[in-house]
């Protein structure tokens, strides 16, 4: 975690560095254990592409996470995290070779009353956009 960020030091148009998660077979199979999600499509190969996908894909929830971790990172504190909302545009390809990565950044979009900030957030992986709408209300120190 990071050092908590305070609303003072941050304006609208704020940038928030990226960071890159990298994301193998072997996370999806513990996300499922913890999830209940054993959908093969999040696992097995010969089944996500008999439902025409190119390969193993993340679970959109997984991926969601990533950026709810990246933002309570942020702001050094995932209890600031009040509201987080995304829809889910491309999925996440995860080939059992080299896996995937999901690079994620973001940007202060509106500073709001009682130290809440609106942040917009950026979720690529493999050059396609994964998520979109994708924003987090934070209440900073």
């Amino acid at each position: 975690m990071t050092a908590t960020v305070r609303y003072d030091d941050v304006e609208v148009g704020t940038e928030i560095a990226a960071r890159t998660f990298e994301i193998d077979r072997a996370n999806l199979v513990m996300y499922a254990g913890a999830s209940g999600d054993f959908n093969p499509i999040h696992w097995r190969e010969s089944t996500a592409k008999a439902v025409g996908l190119p390969d193993v894909i993340a679970h959109g929830m997984y991926t969601m996470a990533q950026g709810g971790r990246f933002v309570s990172d942020w702001a050094g504190d995932p209890g600031a995290v009040l509201d987080y909302g995304v829809r889910f545009s491309s999925p996440v390809v995860v080939p059992d070779e080299g896996g995937a990565t999901l690079e994620i950044s973001g940007k202060v979009e509106r500073k709001l009353d009682d130290n809440t900030v609106v942040v917009a957030l950026t979720a690529r992986s493999d050059d396609q956009k994964v998520l979109t709408r994708a924003k987090a209300t934070v209440r900073l120190a």
